[in-house]
């Protein structure tokens, strides 16, 4: 798989934007560039995925932020 890393943004539950990106540090980059840009907006959600291993390797808000609400 080319595009092995895949991020996601969604508003209210509503995919609003996604990419995806063969190399990690590089869809990194972009999660930390699109968290800094929209992490503020109201019901944002940011979602890295690593497709090949099905598993989350960052998401924001982060899930420990999400449990003390």
């Amino acid at each position: 798989m080319d595009d092995r890393y895949h991020l996601s943004l969604t508003l209210d539950g509503r995919p609003a934007m996604n990419g995806w990106w063969g190399s990690e540090a590089t869809a990194r980059r972009q999660f930390t560039t699109w968290t800094g840009e929209r992490g503020s907006m109201p019901g944002v959600r940011i979602v890295l995925v690593d497709e090949l291993e099905q598993r989350v390797l960052a998401s924001w808000p982060d899930e420990a932020d999400r449990l003390r609400d």
